[in-house]
């Protein structure tokens, strides 16, 4: 199958296949390039993408055992049992063995040698403090806050201290409270209001946390907030590549994805990048900027910003967002539908229709050939529908 793929493509058959013993873990390589599918395509994987993949039939990292021979004092003492209740919604037992039953019914803990032993996803959800596991206190949430806009000096910097899911609404909360004001004037009324909105936050900082490479050691999910924008950074290059963030959705750590849709805290519908660019057209912010870093993923928030300040790669970015949003919602994007989303009137439609020109040149859309050569009825889409 692969072999014809290959050759489909113009490549020599002359790939190698790396697996386990017992077929697992399958990985293709080209002239010591490994691949995989995007699409009709192949593309090059990222180490992330071979890790996952030479991972496969092994005990995921979250399950394993981060402390062992606890007795039940000791379980409720490291985890957040009230906490815990209350993100389930669930009124906390009197009785504590009711406590420790629920974490063992939902396969937090387990009793190993007639004691009690925490499994990892469990510590870094609701562990009262992180670094009551040594082996998870690196991983916890950093924040960094600078003057200005560069990394030059440094205002403030503060480490998350307890897990995910117990930490997460006041980690939102203080991270909104760092953010830039901006003045502006609505009915006539001066006010300030945040940077980002705190609708983007959550979502960004859950999509952080939950696709973060936990294999990586040294290095957790970091939130650098500027004077012009909203930086967050998480381990691991994404499975999904970052073109796609808005109609695809694979999750590197699916445990931490299930318990955090049953805190209320995702959604696992692959809808949360949905929102944020949404939010950022609704507001009329710059497009936000998906990107690939050296073993990482990094998400950039602008602030506000005229349309006459935007350079070409942010009014093509805003322009294939809005293409892809549009399709998702069973939309078409049009000239009209960009003008709106730039907040242009009808006698810039000439501006719009340079950006579309510009988006389709560097292959990020498409013109929709259902309506023909009109320009008057035009419509695009994504390059991938």
């Amino acid at each position: 199958m692969m072999e014809k793929l290959f050759q489909c493509l113009g490549f020599r058959v002359d790939i190698e296949e790396v697996n386990h013993p017992d077929g697992r873990g399958t990985a293709y390589h080209h002239k010591g390039a490994y691949y995989m599918r995007s699409g009709e395509q192949l593309v090059p994987m990222g180490e992330s993408q071979l890790r996952t993949i030479f991972a496969e039939g092994q005990s995921h990292w979250l399950d394993e055992y981060c402390q062992t021979g606890l007795d039940a004092k000791d379980v409720i003492g490291l985890l957040d049992a009230k906490a815990f209740f209350q993100l389930l919604r669930f009124p906390l037992p009197a009785e504590r063995d009711a406590i420790i039953d629920r974490l063992k019914n939902d396969g937090l803990i387990d009793v190993v040698e007639g004691k009690y032993a925490i499994r990892r996803v469990a510590a870094l959800l609701l562990a009262k403090k992180l670094d009551n596991f040594p082996e998870l206190a690196r991983k916890a949430l950093r924040v960094v806050v600078y003057n200005g806009n560069s990394k030059l000096q440094t205002k403030l910097e503060r480490y998350g201290e307890q897990g995910y899911a117990v930490g997460f609404r006041n980690a939102a909360r203080f991270i909104g409270e760092q953010l830039p004001q901006n003045e502006v004037i609505e009915d006539a009324i001066r006010k300030e209001v945040k940077l980002v909105p705190d609708e983007v936050i959550r979502e960004l900082l859950a999509n952080a946390l939950i696709h973060q490479d936990l294999s990586i050691k040294g290095t957790s999910v970091i939130v650098e907030i500027y004077d012009n924008r909203l930086e967050i950074t998480n381990p691991g290059e994404p499975l999904v590549p970052v073109e796609r963030f808005i109609d695809g959705c694979q999750s590197r750590n699916e445990r931490m994805a299930m318990l955090m849709r049953r805190f209320g805290i995702c959604e696992e519908k692959s809808s949360g990048i949905d929102k944020v660019v949404r939010a950022a057209e609704v507001l009329q912010l710059p497009a936000p900027d998906f990107r690939t870093g050296y073993h990482s993923t990094i998400v950039t928030i602008y602030g506000p910003m005229d349309f006459d300040e935007m350079g070409r790669d942010d009014r093509i970015r805003a322009c294939y967002q809005h293409c892809a949003l549009k399709y998702v919602m069973s939309e078409q994007m049009t000239n009209q539908s960009l003008r709106e989303r730039f907040n242009l009137p009808e006698s810039k439609s000439a501006i719009a229709s340079q950006i579309i020109a510009a988006t389709i040149e560097v292959k990020l859309i498409k013109p929709d050939a259902a309506v023909g050569g009109s320009r008057k009825y035009a419509r695009y889409l994504p390059f991938w529908a």
